[in-house]
């Protein structure tokens, strides 16, 4: 049986899980983190991650479809933007743990506690 938070049953974890395999490719990360800063229709995502338009709009449905992004047409085109702001602090989050992974600078629970402790101890 697979351990659960209080509150979370198998089907809420399996519905994240979900959520977190739609966001599992690098160019869904990239569409994730450009919707944070504002609404964008295909054409300006393109521009601002350099892939094909093809793609972009191939990733943008699997994004639409696990529920991460939601389109409103006008005109001819049709804005992007993200379901909920909670979904851009769980890819923000991953980024920076990946950047502090990379440069070797992994940032833990015990340095929260660390620096909460210094800073008591400070005033």
């Amino acid at each position: 049986m697979m351990p659960t938070d209080a509150g979370s049953d198998a089907t809420t974890i399996a519905a994240a899980g979900e959520l977190l395999r739609a966001l599992a490719a690098p160019v869904r990360i990239g569409l994730v983190l450009q919707l944070d800063q504002r609404p964008q229709c295909v054409h300006e995502l393109v521009g601002a991650l350099g892939v094909t338009q093809p793609l972009v709009s191939q990733h943008l449905r699997v994004l639409k479809s696990a529920g991460v992004v939601t389109g409103t047409r006008r005109g001819r085109e049709i804005v992007y933007h993200l379901a909920d702001e909670h979904l851009a602090h769980i890819v923000s989050d991953a980024v920076a743990h990946a950047e502090e992974t990379v440069r070797g600078t992994q940032h833990t629970h015990a340095d929260d506690a660390d620096r909460t402790e210094t800073t008591q101890e400070q005033r």
